[in-house]
């Protein structure tokens, strides 16, 4: 989380001054630039029982709980909040784990309802949803299999595969391992469990990282200072407000940043067609 969005609350109350961040901008973006081709993303369905997949919300409960929302000033959360789309729960259910490794260590109770997709499939503490989907991405691309972006759970963790989606013709599980035995968990009907994200494979290993000095850019050396000095004096100052530089895509010269900037994703709906 970047230190500039927001105001340590636990070090003097959190000054007063709360802005929406959809205040910001009208549309998201700062710097508008020629539409890309789209891409295809499909969800071939499997048999009647399904699971919903939507578009990423920016907002989480605890984020919005915080003391004048103060965690929803920070862009790095929200933009990873909507990074991909959710695949929500079924089924409401309760389960907890023994502490030991056998399938039948974790106990699984539905509630009355639709067919339940989740279960005990691989021992260890781990908790198993059959997606009832088989994705399909365009030829070189993944999908990233993981739990949702911030989206903490007491006693249960999600964990995270990559999928060669463009080939594949399997179905993937989503799992979470327990991290506490004798702790019962809930899962609601609609409670995200499964977060998708298409990646161009192979691009990670494109990147040469580099360590260097900042004397060695000077240009980033000076905007770096001046917002440390910034941020310093903000502090110093036990200001009212919020530093809004980032999330408004400047350094804090007043300088906007040469990239485009977003402050939401705008990703679209699956269209249904199951005929």
């Amino acid at each position: 989380m970047s230190q500039q969005e927001i105001h340590n609350p636990t070090s003097d109350a959190l000054r007063s001054a709360p802005g929406n961040p959809s205040d910001s901008a009208d549309n998201g973006s700062t710097a508008p630039e020629e539409e890309p081709a789209p891409l295809d993303l499909v969800a071939y369905s499997l048999g009647s029982t399904t699971m919903k997949i939507v578009p990423a919300p920016a907002k989480r409960e605890w984020m919005t709980a915080t003391d004048q929302r103060f965690a929803n000033r920070c862009l790095p959360l929200l933009i990873a909040n909507q990074n991909g789309w959710l695949v929500l729960n079924n089924a409401g259910f309760t389960a907890e784990w023994s502490g030991n490794d056998g399938l039948n260590s974790v106990s699984v109770n539905y509630d009355s309802g639709n067919w339940p997709l989740a279960g005990s499939y691989f021992g260890y503490g781990i908790l198993t949803w059959s997606i009832p989907f088989v994705f399909r991405t365009p030829p070189g691309y993944n999908m990233l299999v993981r739990g949702p972006a911030n989206s903490p759970k007491n006693a249960i963790s999600p964990l995270e595969g990559i999928v060669e989606s463009d080939w594949a013709s399997s179905t993937f599980t989503m799992n979470w391992k327990f991290t506490a035995p004798f702790t019962t968990v809930r899962f609601e009907v609609g409670e995200p469990v499964c977060m998708i994200v298409p990646q161009r494979r192979e691009e990670l290993e494109t990147f040469q990282p580099r360590i260097r000095t900042m004397d060695s850019d000077p240009e980033l050396r000076d905007r770096h200072n001046a917002w440390a000095q910034s941020r310093k004096d903000f502090l110093d100052r036990h200001s009212d407000g919020w530093q809004k530089d980032y999330f408004q895509g400047k350094h804090a010269t007043g300088e906007s940043s040469e990239q485009t900037h977003q402050t939401r994703l705008h990703l679209s709906e699956f269209e249904v067609d199951l005929e």
